[in-house]
């Protein structure tokens, strides 16, 4: 009995990570999946380590738990890692209002974002 084991998505050399609910908008997520795109992973966390966006904070741990995912799920070598994918996309907004001149009205918009990182094995050149 039980459900049938689904098909995996992903190839075998890979591993994906996703953060639901950041607490920024899609295009300042952006910025910081452009910088880690296509780098080794120890690279890429360096990178994250210093930056001055507050939000790299919560995409070096998406980072990390993608690297994690490969080593513990999918039996990956860590050192061979690149950062195969890291693509943003939209989620809620919540929206608020904001009392201004005259009896009007102003909004204010408090978007959030999701970050999907995918992490490949790739095999060195000898």
């Amino acid at each position: 009995m039980g459900k049938e084991k689904r098909e995996r998505k992903l190839a075998d050399n890979e591993a994906k990570a996703v953060t639901r609910l950041l607490r920024t908008s899609p295009q300042k997520l952006n910025l910081l999946a452009q910088l880690i795109r296509g780098k080794k992973v120890d690279s890429a966390l360096a990178d994250l380590t210093f930056s001055r966006k507050r939000i790299a904070r919560d995409v070096k741990k998406t980072l990390e738990s993608a690297v994690a995912n490969a080593e513990n799920n999918h039996d990956l070598d860590v050192d061979q890692l690149v950062v195969a994918e890291a693509f943003v996309g939209k989620n809620l907004v919540i929206k608020r209002w904001k009392p201004r001149a005259r009896g009007r009205v102003g909004r204010i918009f408090k978007p959030f974002s999701q970050l999907t990182i995918v992490v490949r094995q790739i095999e060195e050149a000898a």
